[in-house]
């Protein structure tokens, strides 16, 4: 091995020293290094919220969309970067007349649409909406924000321009809301926007201030009329249950009475039956059974006074009818009948 030329007249001591330092500077400088590399790569580190997406790109070009919570690392700048993207957030765009105050030009001109009738209505609605995919976000479309507006108007503009005025202010607005919503859904996606549209709301529509009083008095009948009809329909409801009850309660006592009736007279006919067959056999005892029968049935429905034989000569006339009964008038005082005693 070839000595150091430098080496040459020093002691063995000094030569020591010397490489001792030289072994010292070298460590340092490794120590440096490593220390170096490591802050570097500090720079590569990044942390994710809940709700956050990260739109990672290594030497200009899109990588990868992370979107899981937590701490993560990709290679340090210029090499790679992140983006970091919030979207759990709600954004809100509102469009036409604003409730409070004078419209702007612009505001005036988003929402005076036309409706399928050649009618002018005044909108102002709000859309929500949140980013579903922070890449195309980013980097698809330049101004997300105004791509959104114009899609927007364009949507509301064709929905309301297939609907009649009176759907719009009255009874159709969910639908308008709900087919607006979807014909936006479909323009963002087709632009590649990376947009959600969450739903939305028409806050006031209204015709033009000059005939508003005229759709007032249009919108209160259309309303009365509908109150009316409820009520109409409620009346309905209650009167037909009854209405059916009374007739099944009806036609179940008419079954009744007719299989009772059916009944009776299958009895009858069984009973004379067997009287003509006893009658056959014995007709004078059976004669004087039945007449004997018919006596009793009789007198069983008469008022009847029995008097001990000569107990009385003289007593009032006796009405063998029921009490209180038309055809058995009041007695007469001077009326008596005589009985007498043997």
């Amino acid at each position: 091995m070839a000595s150091d030329p430098t080496d040459e007249g020093q002691t063995t001591d000094d030569r020591i020293r010397r490489g001792a330092g030289r072994l010292l500077a070298r460590g340092a400088a490794g120590l440096f290094g490593v220390v170096g590399l490591v802050g570097y790569a500090y720079f590569g580190f990044y942390e994710l919220k809940p709700g956050e997406a990260a739109v990672i790109l290594e030497l200009g070009r899109y990588e990868q969309t992370v979107e899981t919570p937590g701490l993560h690392w990709h290679w340090p700048p210029p090499f790679a970067s992140d983006d970091i993207v919030d979207v759990s957030r709600v954004r809100r765009a509102e469009f036409g007349f604003p409730s409070d105050g004078a419209p702007s030009a612009t505001q005036r001109l988003e929402g005076t649409v036309q409706t399928r009738d050649n009618n002018i209505v005044e909108l102002h609605f709000v859309v929500q909406y949140r980013v579903k995919n922070a890449f195309f976000d980013r980097y698809r479309i330049a101004d997300p924000t105004q791509t959104l507006r114009d899609a927007a108007q364009a949507a509301i503009r064709e929905v309301i321009g297939r609907t009649s005025i009176d759907a719009v202010l009255t009874e159709q607005r969910g639908i308008v809301q709900s087919e607006t919503r979807e014909q936006l859904q479909g323009l963002l996606d087709a632009y590649q926007s990376g947009l959600r549209i969450d739903s939305v709301e028409l806050k006031e529509v209204e015709p033009p201030a000059a005939v508003r009083s005229a759709f007032d008095d249009v919108i209160s009948a259309a309303q009365d009329r509908t109150r009316k009809i409820n009520e109409a329909e409620g009346y309905a409801n209650e009167v037909l249950p009854q209405g059916r009850a009374v007739a099944a309660e009806r036609k179940a006592s008419a079954s009744a009475y007719a299989e009772t009736t059916v009944a009776e007279a299958e009895g009858q006919a069984g009973r004379f039956r067997a009287l003509a067959a006893e009658y056959r056999r014995a007709p004078e005892v059976t004669s004087r059974r039945l007449y004997l029968e018919t006596v009793e049935a009789v007198f069983a429905r008469a008022e009847k006074v029995i008097i001990e034989p000569g107990a009385a000569q003289l007593l009032p006339l006796l009405q063998l009818g029921r009490a209180g009964s038309p055809a058995a008038g009041p007695p007469r005082p001077d009326a008596a009948v005589g009985v007498s005693g043997q």
